[in-house]
């Protein structure tokens, strides 16, 4: 993972409401362990008609979100089954971070362990980020929080270690390893061996 301290970005909105992992990342693409690619597919039956051509209506798919890296979404979003599969899509797709109302909390867990940063912001302001696709904001990872175009701030809660995952650029096992010395330390002093 590349460390995450601040991201800039404009937004793309995508209001819908009750956004599962399956239209985030239909089933018939998690054959694949690799997140290469993954990008591609993301929103798939939403993005593109029956015959694989982009819905020009559908927010991604509209000039001015190329680019944007902050995807804004309605609430409940990530609901549904467990897949890191929706994760790794929207990040290769190139977003860094989603923020919503109401994030379903296993697509959150994912989210964070895979360096995508999933934002639960306050019901105004997400009201105003809805209302206000293309917004510019500052997110500042390691102090949770985001800035709005005027100036304003808003605090997020981030839970401390994934926080210190993500700006770190490290994962659960790349925390672990960092501690093997430690860990080698305590194997050798404790009173008891296998």
């Amino acid at each position: 993972m590349k460390p995450i301290k601040r991201i800039e970005s404009c937004t793309v909105v995508l209001p819908t409401t009750d956004i599962d992992t399956d239209q985030i990342m239909p089933a018939r693409f998690l054959t694949t362990t690799s997140r290469e690619g993954l990008g591609d597919k993301v929103f798939q039956d939403l993005r593109f008609d029956d015959s694989g051509a982009p819905r020009s209506e559908f927010p991604l798919n509209k000039p001015e979100a190329r680019g944007c890296s902050i995807l804004v979404a309605g609430r409940n979003f990530g609901c549904g089954s467990s897949r890191e599969h929706a994760p790794w899509g929207l990040l290769d797709y190139g977003f860094e971070a989603v923020i919503s109302a109401e994030i379903a909390d296993i697509f959150r867990n994912n989210a964070l362990k895979n360096g995508l940063v999933a934002i639960v912001v306050d019901a105004a302001t997400h009201e105003w980020l809805l209302a206000n696709p293309g917004a510019r904001l500052v997110v500042d990872v390691e102090n949770t929080t985001i800035t709005l175009p005027d100036g304003n701030t808003c605090k997020f809660e981030l839970d401390d270690f994934a926080r210190y995952c993500l700006v770190e650029g490290t994962d659960q096992l790349g925390f672990l390893q960092r501690q093997l010395d430690q860990i080698e330390t305590f194997e050798e002093m404790r009173p008891w061996k296998p």
